[in-house]
């Protein structure tokens, strides 16, 4: 299918504003918040200034969470603020407190453990684009914040239709089949409003990104029973510990 150049430089336009809201949502994942972090936020009117606006009205519950989040910190940031954000973002992200694991393969296996398939087959998405991960054994390559990371690089690849077709299958092969879930519990069991706002946000963000990539590519989004159907497990070679992978990292990613 030809398109004309306008639409070719709304598509550009596209990449580059999600792959920045993404760099957005991936940080707040990725790192307890810093005073510096906070300003930021503020500064710029998050989740206001976001450039895919959320339709939905859970997204519109998302932002006005993320929203609240926020106004609940003193303007002024303070050690005991910090503090409590800190202790939040490790008993969800470090420490499993509230047994919401953000990695894929618990949610996805009945097992409920780390390393399991799902984690070969998002590696073997990252092998394909050349991409290894630097701390494997503390973040496993189906960690959000990697998969996070692996949109972003697809977003600023090139602006190949074949690549958003490539964000659509990894999104619907993966984070869309499990962050939900991690979000819901979050949201019931966090501390803090901000991650409430945080993890919300994020799930609610991929899941309206995917409808977009659907009305670009004019194909719609397979049903969750169609995605399910197509990730029965399938035999991947136990490949050694010691090969590392991540997203973002050096000059590989």
């Amino acid at each position: 299918m030809v398109i004309s150049q306008e639409e070719q430089q709304l598509v550009e336009q596209f990449r580059h504003l999600v792959a920045t809201d993404l760099q957005e949502l991936m940080v707040l994942n990725d790192r307890e918040p810093t005073e510096e972090i906070l300003i930021g936020l503020r500064h710029v009117a998050f989740p206001d200034n976001l450039g895919l606006r959320l339709r939905s009205e859970q997204g519109q519950q998302s932002c006005n969470l993320m929203r609240q989040g926020l106004a609940e910190l003193p303007e002024h940031t303070n050690i005991e603020t910090l503090d409590k954000l800190a202790a939040d973002f490790a008993a969800i992200y470090l420490n499993h407190t509230y047994r919401a694991f953000p990695t894929e393969s618990t949610w996805i296996h009945e097992e409920g453990l780390t390393r399991q398939e799902s984690m070969f087959q998002v590696r073997a998405f990252y092998d394909k684009y050349g991409l290894k991960a630097s701390e494997w054994n503390n973040r496993t390559e189906d960690h959000l914040v990697l998969e996070l990371q692996f949109l972003i690089h697809l977003l600023e690849l090139d602006q190949e239709r074949a690549t958003l077709v490539e964000i659509a299958k990894f999104l619907d092969e993966h984070p869309l089949r499990w962050f939900g879930r991690f979000a819901q519990r979050v949201v019931t069991f966090c501390d803090t409003t901000f991650y409430a706002g945080v993890t919300s946000l994020t799930a609610v963000y991929l899941d309206e990104l995917r409808d977009m990539l659907a009305e670009i590519l004019s194909e719609p989004r397979p049903s969750p029973e169609a995605v399910e159907q197509r990730m029965r497990p399938k035999h991947f070679p136990i490949v050694e510990e010691s090969a590392q992978y991540v997203p973002g990292v050096a000059e590989s990613w």
